[in-house]
């Protein structure tokens, strides 16, 4: 049993070096983060943070970047409610809710990540990032300061984002570094004039100003899209076959490029009869 046992402890042993050998392999290969600190402006007292900031759960490390993102996710919150409250000093907490929304979404901080290269020192096991990350670098291109929900984003650049900043909050401890570190970063900052209106809630307000019946029909199952129709008139369609949520929005956003256009073309029609009748 002695010998039984003593065998298994040297092959878990070997097991673990193996393992840790593997690992030491597969960081080796990637950029020194050194290098992120350079883009941060930043250098972190505890490395370990960095390391950990930058490390996705798939590498299988036994340690990823999610706990500092759940700690990045709410800073930055934090960051901007104060940065909002001071610069808006009359804007009621609706409009600051949805500026500040925008400001820390999903799609914002993607951008951020793309704009300054930190998503090539994330360490993953992810073989499709790289794809998505490509796709999306490409699609933004079309649209300067946010999509509003047209392009499908990588979850995981918005999360680095997050853990990052998570990861200069604890080891500072002060949000008013993080936001020294991370304002410029993260700019353009998206402010009241320049915040845009939902798709899909733009063209309802718009319809429902002209008492204008909208009606989405879903065809997501069959070819991955949707139609939309105001008064039973098609007036735009929305593909896209790795989200559904996406497809609808493309949907909205060529319904309201489209109706937009046709009332201005009416309002037109309408001007020119006003003016031959008087």
């Amino acid at each position: 049993m002695t010998a039984i046992t003593i065998e298994a402890l040297k092959e878990q042993q070997q097991i673990i070096q193996q393992q840790s050998e593997s690992a030491g392999e597969s960081t080796q290969s990637l950029p020194s983060l050194n290098e992120v600190e350079q883009i941060l402006g930043y250098e972190f007292n505890n490395k370990r943070l960095l390391e950990e900031a930058f490390t996705h759960a798939s590498l299988g490390l036994g340690f990823s970047n999610e706990r500092l993102e759940y700690v990045g996710d709410s800073v930055l919150n934090l960051l901007f409610t104060k940065q909002q409250f001071f610069e808006y000093p009359d804007l009621p907490p609706g409009p600051l809710t949805r500026l500040r929304a925008a400001n820390v979404d999903t799609e914002k901080l993607a951008r951020a990540a793309v704009k300054h290269g930190l998503h090539r020192y994330l360490r993953h096991k992810k073989p499709l990032l790289k794809e998505q990350i490509r796709q999306f670098s490409e699609e933004i291109q079309r649209y300067p300061l946010h999509s509003n929900g047209l392009v499908d984003v990588p979850k995981a650049l918005a999360d680095l984002v997050e853990s990052t900043i998570g990861a200069v909050f604890i080891d500072t401890n002060s949000i008013d570094v993080v936001w020294k570190v991370f304002k410029d970063l993260l700019e353009p900052i998206i402010r009241r004039e320049t915040l845009k209106i939902h798709p899909v809630t733009q063209l309802y307000e718009v319809c429902q100003k002209r008492n204008l019946k909208v009606k989405f029909v879903d065809l997501w199952k069959e070819s991955t899209g949707f139609d939309v129709f105001v008064d039973d008139q098609l007036v735009g369609r929305g593909k896209c076959s790795l989200k559904k949520e996406i497809a609808h929005n493309r949907a909205a956003k060529d319904a309201l490029d489209n109706i937009l256009r046709i009332l201005d073309e009416k309002d037109t029609n309408i001007n020119i009869v006003e003016e031959r009748n008087v």
